[in-house]
């Protein structure tokens, strides 16, 4: 019998044994649970706020040159008496950041991305091209030819060119006075800022200020772009 209880009490250990195994794996599937809860929790988190993402369509209205705070400014107005918020979400007058040197001292100042131009988000339809065409100094929409035509919204690349160019507030490096190598009317392609890539033609040469008057082909309109000459380079 003292056997028999020997063995019972080996058998006993044994599955007490089993058991004691078991318990730390149960804890380790636990832990393994909560680290994939909070990755996922983290991926969720990250999100990256386009403009081209949210509701409605980027679409482009050419203003009267130098009035473009103002008719921001009307058409807003026209927007909230009109009702039409639900419809019309944002105007944008594009802005870069930009160095200035006045009396010796460097400033950093806003300047427009192509003057004469605001953005438009909104759901496009009768009414809402209504309030917008018929706004004081809004003189047509870009990408609209012939009457009763629907406008052509900005693609992605548009959008994200002309609404991500804030520039970098950084004075550029002081380069070698380059050789006066442009004439007007000669033809450049850009080679940075905003309109990179984008040809144009050459309408006006600073030589003291190393800058140069730009016709830049914009929404199917040339619009005046100044730029360095470092800029630009020859086609």
């Amino acid at each position: 019998m003292s056997d028999n209880f020997l063995l019972n009490m080996g058998g006993s250990s044994a599955e007490s044994n089993v058991v004691d195994e078991t318990t730390p794996d149960a804890s380790f599937d636990l832990t393994t649970t909560d680290e994939n809860v909070d990755a996922d929790e983290s991926t969720d988190e990250v999100e990256v706020d386009s403009p081209y993402s949210r509701p409605g369509q980027w679409y482009v209205v050419h203003t009267q040159s130098g009035y473009e705070k103002k008719v921001q400014l009307n058409l807003n107005t026209r927007i909230q008496s009109m009702n039409m918020d639900d419809r019309i979400y944002e105007v944008i007058i594009p802005m870069e950041d930009a160095v200035e040197f006045k009396k010796g001292q460097k400033q950093i100042v806003q300047r427009k991305v192509f003057p004469g131009y605001l953005l438009v988000r909104c759901e496009m339809s009768d009414e809402s091209w209504f309030c917008i065409r018929n706004t004081p100094g809004v003189t047509g929409f870009v990408g609209q030819s012939h009457k009763g035509q629907k406008p052509t919204p900005l693609s992605r690349r548009e959008v994200d060119t002309f609404l991500s160019a804030k520039g970098d507030g950084k004075a550029a490096q002081k380069r070698k006075t380059p050789k006066l190598e442009y004439e007007v009317g000669e033809s450049v392609r850009v080679k940075e800022g905003p309109f990179a890539d984008f040809t144009g033609t050459v309408d006006d040469i600073n030589v003291d200020h190393m800058k140069l008057k730009v016709l830049v082909n914009i929404f199917g309109r040339e619009t005046v772009v100044e730029m360095d000459f470092s800029q630009v380079a020859k086609l």
